[in-house]
């Protein structure tokens, strides 16, 4: 038996860093809305035991993928003894800012547990998801959400508009841990643009809200990511960011034909990944 999902990406549309905790993570507040941009997972039943493969070669193919954690608590949290193999067809960069690895564990989690009849409510998948990830309970609702906390406390939130969104991957990775500890407080841009309650009962405001405080580290390392945010603007996008710790950054156009003729344009950095596609609202 198998079953076949999909597992989509996400972009961060506002993101401020608010604290960082004893714990070493960083408070935080920021706006996610996924993307129409999937991996395709493959899961088969009746196997003697959990596995995972991947055709991404950066993708860990043993029990610290998030994907296989997410079946080993499944399974445990319903004290069955299964098998499972995980199979990932990568579309998501990886170590991109895109939230891939969270999104494939929630995928997981959300299939098996439709296919066992949904033993787990919501709420038990979401606390589930985030023993796993901060990011993974958001992929679970897959909704537009207002993250606080570490990221995992949500709230979902109805006030963007649809918009094409032209996603360059500027060709590499970056660690994500490496980005935070790197981090100075002291720098936070987003800060002074608006706070939590900016959003409340309000529509989203590209040139108002767009976000990251996260890019004043990428960009002082990676000035790719400059450039693919000064492309994007330039050829027409209402808005750019980088996503998440980067170094990916999206550009979002009201209208298609512009978009089209963007991805068309940038497409001649023959470095550069790029995605068109919309948004999950």
């Amino acid at each position: 038996m198998s079953l076949k999902i999909l597992s989509p990406a996400k972009i961060n549309l506002f993101l401020h860093i608010t604290a960082k905790r004893p714990d070493g993570y960083h408070d935080l507040i920021t706006l996610m809305c996924c993307v129409g941009l999937f991996d395709t997972i493959t899961l088969t039943l009746g196997v003697p035991e959990i596995s995972v493969d991947c055709d991404h070669p950066q993708v860990p193919a043993d029990e610290s993928n998030l994907a296989c954690r997410a079946a080993h608590l499944f399974f445990s949290r319903l004290e069955r003894d299964e098998g499972l193999k995980i199979t990932i067809n990568k579309q998501i960069p990886v170590a991109a800012g895109l939230g891939g690895g969270s999104s494939n564990a929630a995928a997981v989690l959300a299939a098996l547990n439709r296919y066992y009849g949904r033993p787990l409510s919501r709420n038990e998948l979401m606390a589930l998801g985030r023993s796993i990830g901060a990011d993974v309970p958001f992929f679970i609702g897959r909704k537009p959400a207002l993250a606080t906390g570490i990221g995992d406390r949500l709230e979902f939130y109805d006030g963007l508009r649809p918009h094409k969104v032209l996603i360059v991957n500027p060709g590499f990775g970056v660690s994500t841990e490496t980005v935070y500890k790197n981090f100075n407080l002291g720098l936070t841009k987003c800060k002074k643009k608006l706070n939590l309650f900016s959003f409340k009962n309000k529509d989203f405001d590209i040139a108002r809200h767009l976000c990251n405080d996260l890019e004043t580290v990428v960009e002082d390392r990676y000035p790719e990511v400059i450039e693919a945010k000064e492309a994007l603007l330039k050829n027409g996008a209402a808005g750019g960011l980088m996503s998440g710790s980067g170094p990916t950054v999206f550009g979002l156009f009201s209208d298609s034909d512009r978009a089209w003729k963007a991805k068309e344009i940038l497409s001649q950095n023959d470095n550069w990944r790029l995605f068109l596609t919309d948004m999950i609202l």
